[in-house]
């Protein structure tokens, strides 16, 4: 199930019919969330046999546009069987549901689906279609989309429905009973417009503390139990250390980080070393820092801010 969040923001956003807007550091959660919610709504189901959770993601990118949040269209394979092999065909089977309509579809019985004659989509979906019910949609790291594309989303996030002009271009909508669960992350929420915001819940994840930290390694590594006290608490140390802001590091290291770190640090590097963090072993762990550290400039402070800490 992972990690339990308890969200008055994610309370307000549900009785309120408004998206969930998540910022915080790389590594705080704001993906796993949405996943998380879902477990905690009991929005699961069986997927080949495998409970899942009803969520529904779309990896924003640079290159997106707001039709592929609904759905994606293989005009140029439409064309060649239309025009190259004289096909008869309509553009339902050339037509791929998006995260949002996908889970829009999903909130509709069958005789709603075949009133608004998409059925033709049911077979296309990434979860089958059972009964009406509701799903989560992810629409991860939304500020990576160029500045249009949340402005481009406005009516639909707000009024959740959708149409596709290449096909029957009929107003599908939510049944309001089950409508969609919006969760977006970002990580920041200065590029993105001041409509957008007004329509979102808003909450910032903070960076875990010590204890929440070492509650998601216990979590992770699979040799937790193993670890001494020495290298939990020095290790962790270190990294906080390396999380100053003062220190100006390009990007200060995360949860991930710190995660392949140990692992690394649980390695061959340190073998049957129960605490690497002595000053004989400044040199391994100097070499260890490129797991946290992601530029050659900043390597050297990170590497002289353990030389300080060693000595101190």
């Amino acid at each position: 199930m992972g990690i339990v969040f308890r969200l008055n923001s994610f309370d307000s956003g549900l009785f309120l019919n408004k998206a969930l807007l998540l910022t915080g550091k790389p590594g705080t959660g704001k993906t796993q969330l949405a996943y998380s919610l879902a477990y905690q709504l009991g929005l699961v189901g069986l997927v080949n046999g495998v409970e899942k959770p009803l969520t529904l993601k779309f990896e924003t990118k640079s290159t997106s546009v707001a039709s592929d949040l609904f759905y994606l269209y293989d005009a140029i394979g439409h064309f060649r069987a239309v025009q190259i092999d004289k096909q008869n065909v309509n553009a339902a089977g050339y037509l791929k549901p998006g995260a949002l309509d996908e889970a829009i579809i999903h909130t509709n019985s069958k005789a709603q689906i075949k009133n608004f004659k998409i059925e033709e989509f049911l077979p296309r979906l990434d979860f089958p279609y059972t009964e009406p019910r509701r799903f989560v949609v992810l629409i991860d790291e939304i500020d990576k989309a160029p500045r249009d594309f949340p402005n481009d989303i406005l009516n639909e996030i707000e009024q959740l429905y959708f149409r596709i002009p290449e096909f029957c271009n009929v107003r599908v909508e939510a049944n309001k009973d089950l409508q969609p669960i919006l969760v977006l992350t970002s990580n920041s929420e200065k590029h993105l417009p001041d409509a957008f915001l007004r329509r979102c819940i808003y909450y910032d994840i903070p960076f875990p503390d010590e204890d929440r930290l070492k509650a998601i390694l216990a979590q992770r590594l699979e040799d937790y139990l193993e670890l001494s006290d020495a290298f939990l608490e020095k290790g962790l140390e270190l990294f906080f250390i390396l999380q100053n802001k003062d220190l100006r590091l390009n990007k200060t290291p995360g949860t991930a980080e710190l995660l392949n770190w140990f692992t690394l640090l649980r390695g061959e590097m340190f073998e049957g070393v129960d605490n690497p963090f002595l000053e004989k072993y400044q040199a391994q762990l100097s070499d260890s820092l490129t797991t946290l550290v992601k530029s050659r400039a900043y390597l050297e402070t990170a590497r002289d801010e353990l030389n300080k800490w060693l000595n101190s």
